[in-house]
């Protein structure tokens, strides 16, 4: 594909590394018969790694076809996580080197997870929004402290470690933004 057709989330091959679009920006010269210029911000997959890319409008990019499906986490194995697809129980092994920062939200049975598949082999994880993880360890709540709103340290069933608000108490099941880390309410 041209890169005048490129589209933020494509996924796309450069220099044999796999990279999502995350942003555009075009360049159009001032003096007459120069090219428009395509800079686009790029992170590997899997990894993460930003990579910016300049090119001319007609210069090619090879585009990948990035399959995402729905699945469940079902287990660790090792350092590996492996997730069952939600439709057809296709079985997804992604490294903890894939996951990252995102173990600290995979609980048992954690369900719309979404796992990006490029040629058959699991390459990315996306979790849903939020996720309920409980309070294991955190400071008794103040008596009289109600109305103020300072937050406190709480530890996590998974071990990732949040600032709660003062009446939050241990063995309570809250709401954790993935996007954000910060917790999102109290859960049902």
């Amino acid at each position: 594909m041209k890169a005048n057709e490129v589209k933020k989330g494509n996924v796309v091959e450069h220099n044999g590394t796999v990279y999502q679009v995350r942003d555009i920006e075009r360049s159009a010269p001032t003096a007459r018969g120069g090219n428009v210029t395509f800079r686009f911000t790029l992170y590997s997959i899997p990894g993460g790694a930003k990579y910016d890319l300049s090119l001319r409008a007609d210069d090619d990019l090879k585009e990948l076809d990035l399959v995402r499906r729905q699945a469940t986490f079902s287990y660790k194995d090792g350092e590996a996580f492996v997730f069952l697809d939600s439709e057809d129980y296709t079985s997804y092994q992604l490294d903890a080197d894939v996951v990252g920062d995102a173990a600290g939200y995979i609980t048992d049975g954690l369900e719309n997870c979404y796992v990006a598949v490029i040629d058959d082999q699991p390459v990315a994880l996306q979790l849903p929004p939020s996720v309920v993880l409980e309070v294991v360890d955190t400071a008794p709540e103040m008596k009289g402290a109600t109305a103020t709103k300072r937050p406190k340290p709480a530890k996590l069933s998974t071990g990732i470690e949040i600032q709660v608000p003062e009446y939050i108490t241990n063995g309570e099941r809250i709401l954790v933004s993935t996007v954000t880390g910060e917790f999102a309410g109290r859960a049902d």
